[in-house]
């Protein structure tokens, strides 16, 4: 029986990537407007400072990792004294343009009709600042309130405790194949891996159904619950 979904958030509800590069380009924006010496930088360079910094802070709080990053890129141009100005337009400009896709929220209004609906994420995507508010039964955020980041176990330990069902009966809907299948599944729930732009799928634990587009998960919920009687 599958009473609960539970979905991850950034690039599986919210599109995150227009949303972080608008706001690197405002940053880098402010960056030259501030010194001359920024005029040579470019929204790559921003974006490769959270590929130098992330490995060592993976299982730190997202807005503490995009911080040590924008401290990488404020440093580039001697900037170091405007840190706390540039992240704070930094998360302005993410939040004011992180918007859900657009299959998000007619899946979202079709599956509250048959199910409870979580959302549970690793990131700092909250829910009422990214076109989400009011949608979940439970929401539920890495680094509050002890709960660890994906893939860690007490991650989908939360998850079952929030939605106060037996882990079998939720169904976790995620793109990341390790956080969002491979943990979940591991923690004996069911997985549907958003599968948005084809990749091959990796070896591991096969998911409970793979899909293109959230527009299908429904009818696929539908499917899984006949298969299982």
């Amino acid at each position: 029986m599958i009473t609960t979904v539970v979905f991850d958030a950034d690039e599986t509800l919210i599109d995150l990537r227009p949303a972080v590069t608008g706001a690197l380009v405002a940053v880098l924006d402010e960056m030259r407007a501030l010194t001359p010496a920024a005029a040579g930088v470019t929204v790559a360079d921003l974006e490769s400072d959270w590929d130098a910094v992330f490995g060592d802070l993976a299982a730190a709080p997202v807005a503490e990792i995009r911080r040590a990053a924008l401290a990488r890129s404020v440093a580039r141009v001697g900037l170091d004294g405007e840190l706390d100005r540039i992240a704070e337009l930094f998360f302005a400009r993410r939040y004011a343009l992180s918007r859900p896709f657009a299959d998000a929220l007619p899946a979202l209004a079709r599956l509250r009709e048959r199910y409870a609906v979580g959302f549970a994420t690793n990131g700092n995507s909250r829910a009422e600042r990214c076109g989400l508010a009011g949608e979940f039964a439970f929401e539920l955020y890495a680094h509050v309130n002890g709960v660890p980041k994906k893939p860690a176990p007490g991650f989908y330990a939360a998850v079952v405790a929030a939605a106060g069902v037996a882990p079998s009966s939720i169904v976790y809907v995620g793109d990341n194949w390790e956080h969002d299948v491979v943990g979940p599944r591991a923690a004996g729930l069911r997985a549907v891996w958003l599968n948005r732009h084809g990749a091959p799928r990796p070896g591991g634990p096969v998911p409970d159904a793979e899909i293109s587009s959230l527009a299908e998960l429904p009818t696929v919920l539908t499917e899984m619950l006949a298969a299982t009687g």
